[in-house]
């Protein structure tokens, strides 16, 4: 389930709203053992997803690198070529 969730910090461009909104809801739902919540507790899921983005927002804004930033097509082609090599 957290498969999805991928380093965002140092990278250039930074991470989107979007980025960071995707990498919180999937530690809901792992955190949760719920993809889809009850209506009892919807309000509860969308609440923590919408805080842990914007506390993950803080820690990106936050943290620090002496390292260049990384290129995300670089990167997204390491990946496959890492899933290739594992999966054939």
């Amino acid at each position: 389930m957290c498969r999805n969730i991928r380093t965002l910090h140092n990278f250039e461009p930074p991470a989107t709203n979007d980025e960071v909104t995707a990498a919180a809801l999937q530690y809901v739902r792992k955190v949760s053992g719920s993809t889809k919540p009850s209506q009892a507790n919807q309000a509860a899921f969308d609440k923590a997803v919408a805080e842990i983005a914007h506390i993950t927002q803080h820690l990106l804004e936050d943290l620090v690198s002496a390292a260049p930033p990384k290129d995300r097509e670089i990167e997204a082609a390491k990946a496959r070529e890492r899933a290739k090599l594992r999966y054939g």
